[in-house]
């Protein structure tokens, strides 16, 4: 049975400091509806890449929950986020994932819109029918650096702020002038908390992934990899990175707790990127001129993260399907001028972070499987969850006040 409203806010009143969730933000449906309306619902969300939809009239989805927007291209220099829902009587309008379109149009009983929501044709319909009345709900979208994001309230945070702060650390890598060179798609059983707090913590790289603790310092403590930081960062402004952007938490407009980051760590035993082994896979992103050596880890939004080498970046994406269920999405980026097969090879480019992911699916499920025990009761973070620590703290203070509301 679901709690109720004030019990939600006494669980979150006993919630234990440095000490992970107990088991109802887990599987409660009443938190899992709450999670939706006060954060997926109110926070700017990674759609895709511009690249994906380079002509007028391509489009993709972007799918969660029980929501569906078509992101499309509506004329050279615009992109919409139109809601995929017919003013009719509330079809899905687009089905495929990605395609492209002179129209849009329902298939239930033909009504067709314009590429940028309006209503352009419906037959059989009374002469009082006004069509400038339905056209397709549309919700805010921003475009940085190539990436493109979606708000569905109807006053969201000011996006403006994450592009102040993130701007001069992700310049270097010219995203605007990247291009998708894999997109794939991993469900986990288990709810998307799980998820987030997992890629937010590498206490568990050393153990659970011996391909990526192999070339990245960000499996061993702070302190072990420090002096290896300052070498980096000695090297950066001569390969085109910021020797000033090494780590940045920010606090959202509301001030309840960070949702947007970035961290810059060392990466070792010779390696310059990620990959099998620590070689180049892809050509040099935008201004950077060489390898220094490093990595950056760039958190937009609560559920948005990415990984950027100097020859290629990951975005990866946490979306809830269901109160048990999430869907993590990776993009592959890299230099919109390579060319598979002649400048990169898609299957290494993609090894790491899939065998990595493969991973990560199997210790999220198991982590929720133990959760679901009668047994289960929270345990204390280590020094290395400080970051999951932290979006727990966030996630408490944004579901009080969310309940309260």
């Amino acid at each position: 049975m679901a709690l109720r409203n004030e019990q939600i806010v006494e669980l979150i009143d006993r919630q234990k400091t440095g000490y992970s969730l107990e088991q109802p933000f887990y599987l409660d449906t009443n938190i899992y509806e709450h999670d939706l309306n006060g954060i997926f619902m109110k926070s700017w969300l990674y759609a895709g890449h511009e690249s994906e939809i380079p002509n007028v009239g391509d489009y993709f989805l972007f799918n969660f929950a029980n929501e569906s927007v078509i992101i499309i291209r509506s004329d050279a220099d615009r992109i919409k986020a139109l809601v995929n829902v017919c003013r009719h009587r509330g079809s899905r309008v687009c089905i495929e994932a990605a395609g492209k379109a002179s129209r849009l149009v329902c298939r239930y009983h033909g009504w067709t819109y314009e590429l940028d929501g309006r209503l352009q044709g419906a037959g059989n319909m009374p002469e009082s029918f006004d069509k400038s009345s339905v056209s397709l709900k549309m919700i805010h979208l921003k475009r940085f650096n190539g990436m493109i994001f979606i708000n569905f309230t109807e006053k969201p945070a000011p996006f403006e702020s994450i592009e102040q702060e993130l701007s001069q650390c992700m310049r270097p890598y010219g995203l605007e002038h990247a291009k998708v060179a894999h997109r794939q798609s991993y469900p986990i059983a288990a709810n998307w908390k799980l998820a987030v707090e997992n890629y937010s913590e590498c206490y568990h790289c050393a153990p659970s992934h011996p391909e990526y603790s192999l070339g990245h310092g960000l499996a061993m403590p702070e302190e072990e990899y420090a002096d290896l930081l300052t070498e980096v960062m000695a090297r950066a402004d001569s390969c085109g990175l910021s020797s000033k952007s090494v780590s940045a938490t920010y606090l959202n407009s509301s001030g309840l707790g960070n949702d947007r980051s970035y961290d810059r760590y060392p990466l070792i035993h010779g390696h310059v990127t990620g990959s099998r082994d620590g070689k180049p896979v892809a050509p040099l992103l935008g201004d950077i001129k060489n390898y220094d050596g490093g990595a950056t880890d760039f958190q937009i939004g609560p559920v948005t993260f990415a990984l950027a080498y100097c020859d290629h970046v990951m975005l990866y994406r946490f979306t809830p399907l269901s109160v048990n269920s999430t869907d993590c999405d990776i993009t592959w980026l890299v230099n919109e001028s390579a060319e598979e097969s002649k400048d990169y090879d898609l299957k290494e480019l993609t090894w790491l972070w899939d065998v990595t992911t493969i991973a990560d699916q199997h210790i999220i499920e198991r982590n929720a499987q133990g959760i679901n025990s009668r047994f289960y009761e929270p345990g204390p973070y280590s020094k290395m969850e400080d970051f999951t620590q932290r979006f727990v703290e966030w996630y408490l203070d944004t579901l009080k006040a969310e309940v309260a509301s």
